[in-house]
């Protein structure tokens, strides 16, 4: 147990159930008014590191990746819109959303950190992303989201043209994935112990309590 805890989210800003996992989480947080003793680091995985610059329509990605059926994806998300909102978050899932790649949006959250805004950085491009229709692969979007949650956005977008910086992100990612992580989210919790999938209120706020020793 300890006086405090650094909670590391291994996530993607693609990933709907790290959305819901997050969520869930703070609301663990907030139901146990620990939110002083809690330090939430974001930490980069990418679902889909081959993806063009293009993207690719979702359904056409999960036909091929997954052989699944417009039925079995339509089924997906619409179970996700449902769990979204039982969050108070909007899924929009609509036909022609794209799965894209992520890269530049790491590099900008790695950013954010150094102003403590990571945070409302990552939450604003997953709303951007999933109720905006808001293709945040592209520079010009990002660029403005950044601006919305107070970041130097010029200084920001230059970073992803920073080589060392897309080292360091790439570099991130094979430690995660070095420690085991396969799917996301994935939650350490003081660099020990563990937790993978979008879990349960419940078994979140069990975690804190023992890790915290309330």
């Amino acid at each position: 147990m300890s006086d405090k805890i650094k909670i590391d989210i291994v996530s993607d800003v693609v990933c709907p159930w790290c959305l819901i996992g997050y969520k869930r989480l703070q609301k663990a947080i907030n139901e146990l008014g620990v939110n002083d003793r809690v330090e939430i680091e974001w930490q980069p995985f990418e679902l889909n590191p081959g993806m063009s610059a293009q993207g690719e329509i979702s359904y056409d990605y999960r036909a091929r990746k997954y052989g699944a059926t417009k039925e079995d994806t339509d089924r997906q998300t619409a179970y996700l819109t449902k769990l979204g909102a039982e969050e108070g978050f909007t899924f929009d899932f609509f036909d022609g959303i794209k799965i894209i790649n992520s890269q530049d949006a790491h590099i900008l959250l790695d950013y954010a950190k150094e102003f403590g805004l990571q945070t409302a950085l990552n939450l604003r491009l997953v709303s951007a992303f999933y109720s905006e229709r808001k293709d945040i692969s592209d520079r010009d979007i990002l660029h403005k989201e950044l601006l919305t949650v107070g970041l130097n956005a010029d200084e920001a977008i230059k970073r992803l043209d920073n080589a060392d910086a897309r080292t360091q992100i790439q570099t991130e990612e094979k430690h995660w994935i070095n420690k085991g992580v396969t799917g996301v989210p994935a939650m350490f919790f003081n660099s020990l112990k563990s937790i993978v999938g979008a879990q349960s209120v419940s078994t979140y706020k069990q975690v804190l309590t023992e890790e915290l020793g309330l």
